[in-house]
């Protein structure tokens, strides 16, 4: 080996080893974690999302009649699905912010689902809808679960592409953006009201009947003889 190939070696490897210290593997390598992450997060979000048809025919089935809620699970799980984000949308703030949004409603909608059939132990007693809502209730574990996971790769990442030396490959290699955190309206963190004073359905307790008493009966048919 001449020198002047000796001398490009050199610079190769100090390149290479520049390159390397300014986080020119560490920053793709922790973003794609990232994004590997959020799409364990829509496999969580996509599971509950096919629980809902089901618990929803199962609550009709049993006659109650508060329809605006049923229409609000319905229509957000609309929205919800409807709503396709790409992990390039995980640094565009507008779009994961109506994807956010729209996670929230569903998660609310729910919740005023839940407290409605509270109020039906008729139907709380059936095995299905009880295996639906145990079901239900591990998504949204999972759900809780992967999202706190994401956010943690976020946050690593965005960390990353923000601190020297690594910045550098982030601006001058990559042109990396921030990952956007999912974040829960606090709104779903409080037990949800509901109006039940116009609720009706198989599950409301029945008037009880006139209760019958034999000998009061057969006292009035001994003078009705008489």
């Amino acid at each position: 080996m001449n020198l002047a190939n000796l001398r490009r070696f050199a610079l190769v490897a100090l390149a290479s080893l520049g390159l390397a210290s300014c986080g020119i593997n560490t920053v793709p390598t922790k973003e794609e974690a990232a994004k590997a992450q959020w799409a364990n997060v829509e496999s969580a979000m996509q599971r509950r999302a096919d629980l809902i048809p089901n618990l929803v025919s199962v609550v009709q089935a049993a006659a109650i009649s508060e329809k605006d809620i049923l229409t609000q699970v319905i229509d957000a799980r609309a929205r919800a699905t409807s709503i396709n984000i790409t992990t390039d949308d995980l640094s565009n703030p507008e779009e994961f912010a109506k994807f956010n949004a729209a996670q929230n409603q569903l998660t609310q909608a729910l919740g005023q689902l839940r407290t409605v059939v509270e109020a039906y132990p008729q139907l709380a007693s059936q095995p299905r809808f009880a295996d639906l809502m145990v079901a239900l209730e591990e998504a949204n574990n999972m759900i809780n679960t992967e999202i706190v996971r994401y956010n943690e790769k976020a946050q690593d990442y965005n960390t990353t592409i923000r601190t020297f030396p690594a910045t550098i490959a982030a601006n001058v290699v990559y042109g990396s953006k921030p990952l956007e955190y999912f974040k829960a309206d606090e709104k779903g963190k409080e037990n949800p009201t509901v109006d039940m004073s116009g609720i009706t359905g198989s599950g409301q307790p029945a008037a009880a009947p006139a209760a019958s008493n034999d000998n009061t009966a057969a006292t009035g048919a001994a003078a009705a003889t008489n």
